[in-house]
């Protein structure tokens, strides 16, 4: 019975992968594709071309969609429309919070400034103690800084599995421990419950450090390890 089980563990780890992989895929195209919808049946890519992949054309169509609006977006006139429909949401009392609240997690999301999630942050919370994940989102907080007295920082704690949602924490930079894990290698870490954990670099050294003889110099990130 144990030699049964540890077959099906092992068929389910193959499996499960794959299959929830092509769900999700699946569900992606076609939500992409729901796109093509608004081409006309005789202009539609796979009549034209004469064969269809599914997701595809959507995809392609939503990536010129996105370039166009994009090279719109950053040239005068395209900003000035943009400024006109911004000014024209925030006249409307629910649209204006929501819009933004969605167009500031966006920025701080996407961007490449400062602002943008580039620290991930070990931090004490929701008590002394208990240790959450967390990512720095700004470090010029003006009023807050000057009435705290302290140099702090705000940060974004998110919620598992679904990252999008979580929590503002306002803490003392002294209290917060900097990790050296990626952004990417944090969320996938915060998804996958705890389960998916990247590799420290400096355990990937001190296993290199093993294998080499012992008075070679190891760098870590142009920094000798003695």
């Amino acid at each position: 019975m144990k030699r049964l089980r540890r077959y099906l563990v092992a068929g389910i780890l193959v499996w499960l992968p794959v299959g929830v992989t092509f769900v999700l895929i699946k569900f992606l195209a076609s939500q992409v594709d729901k796109i093509l919808s608004i081409i006309p049946d005789a202009y539609h890519p796979a009549n034209l071309v004469g064969f269809n992949i599914p997701g595809l054309w959507g995809f392609i169509l939503a990536f010129l969609i996105l370039l166009a609006t994009g090279i719109l977006a950053a040239n005068f006139v395209g900003r000035g429309i943009v400024n006109f429909w911004e000014s024209l949401l925030e006249r409307i009392p629910v649209i204006r919070s929501i819009y933004a609240a969605v167009k500031k997690f966006a920025e701080v999301v996407f961007s490449d400034t400062s602002q943008s999630f580039k620290k991930v942050l070990l931090i004490e919370y929701p008590r002394k103690g208990l240790y959450s994940l967390a990512f720095q989102t700004s470090s010029q907080l003006g009023e807050v800084q000057g009435r705290t007295g302290e140099d702090v920082v705000c940060s974004f704690v998110p919620t598992t599995p679904n990252p999008t949602s979580g929590f503002i924490i306002i803490i003392p930079r002294k209290d917060v421990i900097e990790l050296d894990m990626s952004v990417d290698e944090a969320l996938k870490m915060i998804m996958s419950l705890g389960v998916v954990v990247p590799t420290w670099r400096r355990d990937q050294v001190a296993e290199l450090r093993w294998k080499l003889p012992p008075d070679l110099p190891v760098t870590d990130g142009g920094n000798k390890q003695k």
